[in-house]
């Protein structure tokens, strides 16, 4: 069974895509996942991982905090400047004909501030700054994901690691009982069924070792999503099972995917919106004002206006408005700087996840199987004592080693399918049989 993602409505965003395409390539069920679902045993999968990282994980909760706070900012960045209210006595409480009040001027004005153009800026700005906390709240997403991803890769390698050594395990009391019949017939020293019996006890231990590394990392995948004590005993999937790749330049047209160029080109909206605003602040806002004016003597009134307009030097932000432009071009040569460190990136990770692939195909269809029909022939030998225990113990120690070959190459390619899927932010493979 292919593992696919299926986003819930609720947290479908533009990052879902990106992030929901992680590791497509791993995994299908293998028999030993179904052992574990038939006794009862609670795995999880790796589509239920990335959805509990996305919902629970601690450090994507602070993004809902900072949209928060950026919205307030494009709220208050929408309000305009309040009229003012003035109120002014003139003419009174002097001398001569100005005593008291019987001059007295009195003018009751409203002022308001014309901003020409200034608010839209500041708005503008505003709106370009939630775009950049979105893109990085995806950004982190996408982080989060595939840091899950290599968790869940973690945790299922050690579960390969266990059948590996569980084979060896049996391996170790197959020999056993061959030493054991040779030894009872007389034709081989018990010193060897010592050894046989030392083998199978470092072994063991060595699955045990194993077991206890299966615990740590499941906790540590566990921790993904804010959880101390895992709820499940087993990953899901099979980590042999692996894809067929795109090459190099297919993946290569996908990187104008990557979620850092989208965070990118929020940040370069966000700069040109701030070059903007220093420029509009470089035009001084206008006040205006309007009003009544009574006069006590003869008890008239009249209508008064007035405007004010600085002037003065005709650049008043040039501080500002060259701090811009700089941030400005900086973000311009970020990107191409970007685009050349995640291409060259690209090229590595494909470069070793192909060497890996050969790597098992190797292993598999050229290593493995002689190997196994020269253990089943050097048992054979053993048992009419043409071959010793030394001659034995060297095939399956090659075989042992072929396996785990496998295990680990397979593991790799999973890895550099992790990081090239992060990288280009779509599914690289389709799924293919194994090898």
């Amino acid at each position: 069974m292919w593992v696919s993602f299926l986003m819930p409505r609720q947290l479908v965003t533009r990052s879902a895509v990106f992030y929901l395409a992680l590791l497509s390539s791993i995994m299908a069920m293998n028999s030993a996942v179904a052992s574990d679902l038939a006794t009862g045993k609670h795995t999880i999968s790796l589509h239920q991982a990335v959805i509990n990282t996305i919902e629970h994980n601690p450090n994507l909760r602070a993004f809902d905090y900072q949209l928060r706070a950026q919205q307030g900012r494009v709220e208050q960045a929408g309000l305009a400047p309040s009229p003012e209210l003035n109120f002014e006595l003139e003419d009174v409480l002097g001398t001569g004909n100005n005593r008291g009040l019987d001059s007295a001027q009195a003018t009751l004005s409203i002022g308001w501030v014309i901003e020409r153009g200034i608010r839209q800026r500041y708005i503008d700005a505003a709106e370009a700054g939630s775009s950049l906390i979105n893109a990085e709240a995806e950004l982190k997403q996408l982080d989060a994901a595939a840091e899950t991803a290599r968790r869940y890769l973690v945790s299922l390698a050690y579960q390969a690691r266990e059948v590996n050594a569980d084979k060896t395990i049996q391996l170790a009391e197959e020999t056993i009982q061959s030493v054991s019949r040779r030894v009872k017939a007389g034709k081989t020293p018990e010193a060897e069924l010592f050894r046989a019996q030392a083998e199978l006890a470092r072994r063991k231990m060595q699955r045990e070792e194993i077991e206890h590394e299966l615990l740590s990392a499941n906790r540590q995948l566990a921790a993904q999503w804010g959880e101390t004590t895992p709820t499940f005993a087993r990953v899901e999937g099979d980590i042999t099972h692996l894809p067929l790749v795109a090459s190099f330049e297919t993946l290569k047209s996908q990187l104008a995917q990557n979620p850092e160029f989208t965070r990118l080109l929020s940040s370069q909206l966000l700069r040109k919106a701030e070059l903007q605003l220093s420029l509009a602040q470089d035009r001084p806002s206008w006040r205006v004002n309007a009003g009544v004016r009574h006069t006590r003597i003869g008890n008239d009134q009249a209508l008064v206006a007035g405007i004010t307009v600085p002037f003065g030097k005709r650049t008043r932000n040039p501080g500002r408005i060259a701090e811009a432009r700089a941030n400005l071009a900086k973000t311009s040569r970020e990107e191409e700087t970007v685009r050349i460190s995640i291409e060259t990136a690209l090229f590595v990770m494909h470069e070793k996840l192909q060497h890996s692939l050969h790597i098992i195909e190797t292993v598999r269809g050229e290593i493995i199987p002689p190997l196994e029909q020269a253990l089943t022939e050097t048992r054979r030998a053993y048992n009419l004592g043409r071959y010793s225990y030394l001659e034995l113990r060297s095939v399956q120690a090659e075989l042992l080693d072929a396996h785990n070959a496998l295990v680990e190459a397979s593991i790799d390619a999973h890895r550099n399918i992790i990081e090239i899927e992060r990288l280009t932010g779509v599914r690289i493979a389709q799924p293919k049989a194994k090898l």
